[in-house]
């Protein structure tokens, strides 16, 4: 499917409001990510972090305001947004009872693509499973079956992909295997938003960082723009930029002083 020629961002929002009753979820949501990067959406649990993504992969509809994927708008072209985008939840949704590779081609044939078993061999290679390939996911540790349910997710090549939470539950080494597979991602020209709790991961894998903080984008732009929200680094013995999360707790901090 391809946009419209005036898109300039491959994922945009503008003032994406989101009440459920009287809790107010998104209070008016702003970003934009640039095509082929990883935008990372950091905040706490009960940020807002999944509602955005649900609404960017119309799952859920926004009260107000406007989002665009690849082009299209996500309440008026819902259908050509599905075919731009791949969505991978906080659980991997792999079947346990299959094998890899059946868990790749069976999702191959429900999206009617041409070759199924070469594509299916092609995401063996690239994500290191060609030698697990006939085991049952039961038997996969928590990295593999997180690198399996990823491969599943880019049959059919779909230029967006949305990482909710893609590591919650790992181990520190499945969770390594997790990140070289997004930055690969990446380095393939796929535009990857992923939301995470995770400090670290947004630090080692993100082009551009937003912090959502109680339904509100709270400050964006990269690590080293951020760094610069804090007082200069300290020097001692050696050099000591801020971390992400002093950053993030500095902002948090203060955003929740001043509503006090």
């Amino acid at each position: 499917m391809t946009p419209p020629a005036a898109a300039t961002a491959v994922i945009s929002m503008r003032g994406v409001l989101k009440s459920y009753g009287k809790l107010e979820v998104l209070r008016g949501v702003d970003l934009e990510v640039q095509r082929g990067s990883v935008f990372a959406l950091l905040g706490s649990n009960g940020a807002g972090k999944t509602t955005v993504v649900k609404i960017l992969s119309t799952l859920l509809k926004a009260d107000a305001g406007t989002a665009t994927v690849n082009g299209f708008d996500v309440s008026r072209q819902a259908g050509q947004v599905r075919q731009s985008i791949s969505l991978t939840g906080q659980f991997a949704a792999v079947d346990d009872v299959l094998t890899g590779r059946e868990n790749l081609i069976l999702v191959a044939k429900l999206r009617h693509v041409d070759a199924p078993d070469a594509i299916t061999d092609d995401l063996l290679a690239r994500f290191q499973l060609t030698e697990a390939a006939d085991r049952r996911a039961s038997a996969y540790s928590g990295g593999m079956r997180r690198r399996l349910d990823i491969a599943m997710s880019l049959i059919g090549k779909p230029p967006v992909v949305f990482l909710d939470e893609p590591t919650t539950g790992l181990d520190p080494e499945a969770r390594i295997e997790v990140w070289q597979t997004v930055k690969q991602l990446a380095q393939d020209g796929t535009t990857v938003l992923l939301t995470t709790q995770y400090l670290d991961e947004a630090e080692h894998l993100a082009d551009r960082i937003a912090i959502l903080h109680q339904g509100t984008i709270i400050a964006g732009g990269t690590l080293a723009e951020l760094k610069q929200i804090l007082p200069p680094a300290k020097v001692e013995y050696v050099e000591k930029q801020p971390t992400l999360e002093e950053i993030f707790l500095s902002l948090v901090g203060s955003n929740e002083r001043n509503e006090s």
